[in-house]
């Protein structure tokens, strides 16, 4: 179980009509992310994982007006089909951590924030995800990033609905 919040993270909990197969792949398989990340309107029109402890991801989330927005970060907690956890920085398209004052957050916002995604199994087949992301700072960016984690999940839950059809 996920340690109490503080104001300086952020839970977002959702139940998933899918085993914890499916929901994994759908964080761990960098074709299947991209169908899903990001916020309604917004695309993913590159992704990498190395699927490791110590490996990386590059995410691009690509905004309606088509601006590019870059994450990278390392694993650091890989249990599978259960749990992830990971660092999370504002990147480059070549994945070196940049300055998130680069894509227009204040001055006070960390660089380097966590991200921890715990999967548990439902008896009807479904699975709970709950995202914790580790270091946000209270306010309206916040608010901004949990509104864009509950559309992500959104989107999330209807890749996984088309799979299976």
């Amino acid at each position: 179980m996920p340690s109490p919040i503080t104001a300086n993270e952020l839970l977002v909990c959702r139940t998933i009509d899918a085993q914890p197969e499916r929901v994994w792949a759908a964080w761990t398989e960098a074709p299947q992310l991209q169908r899903w990340w990001g916020p309604e309107g917004y695309t993913c029109p590159s992704c990498s994982i190395d699927l490791r402890v110590g490996g990386s991801y590059l995410i691009c989330m690509r905004s309606p007006r088509g601006q590019d927005f870059w994450s990278t970060g390392t694993y650091e907690e890989i249990v599978p089909r259960q749990r992830l956890i990971c660092s999370d920085s504002f990147a480059d398209e070549d994945g070196d951590v940049v300055s998130p004052a680069r894509y227009g957050m204040p001055a006070e916002f960390p660089t380097t924030l966590h991200i921890v995604v715990s999967l548990m199994p439902l008896p009807d087949g479904a699975t709970e995800v709950m995202v914790e992301h580790i270091g946000l700072p209270p306010g309206e960016l916040r608010d901004q990033c949990e509104a864009g984690w509950n559309e992500s999940l959104d989107k999330l839950e209807d890749h996984l609905a088309q799979e299976q059809e």
